[in-house]
């Protein structure tokens, strides 16, 4: 199984695993928004995580975060679509997708600050 935990109030970030299609060989797919309360979003926090950096693709017992969770879901990819398409040519790159990521994040950033959406903070249970 994966998990993908993502900001669910950032409108690009829910378009891009709402548009995502995975390969069936991946198995299920589990989209977790990281304003939950869900305990496995405060377990991700404590042990380091800052989910304002970046989303988070848990596969087993293995965490990505930011560029390398969006490098594996690359690879990770179906071909179809013309989103999936780009998608994979970006990201499959570990080297694309470190230099593009962090222009990403700052256009998160952006979006949010202009609906007036705040950052996510840590969740306390």
């Amino acid at each position: 199984m994966i998990l993908i935990i993502h900001d669910g109030a950032c409108p690009f970030c829910s378009a891009y695993v709402r548009l995502l299609r995975l390969r069936e060989q991946t198995g299920p797919v589990e989209l977790l928004n990281a304003r939950d309360t869900d305990a496995r979003i405060a377990h991700y926090q404590q042990q380091g995580y800052d989910l304002d950096q970046g989303m988070l693709v848990v596969m087993g017992d293995v965490v990505h975060a930011g560029a390398d969770a969006l490098h594996l879901l690359a690879v990770c990819s179906s071909p179809l679509g013309w989103f999936n398409r780009c998608n994979v040519w970006l990201f499959s790159s570990r080297s694309r997708a470190r230099f593009v990521y962090p222009l990403l994040r700052a256009g998160r950033r952006i979006a949010l600050l202009m609906l007036g959406i705040p950052l996510i903070r840590k969740n306390h249970h």
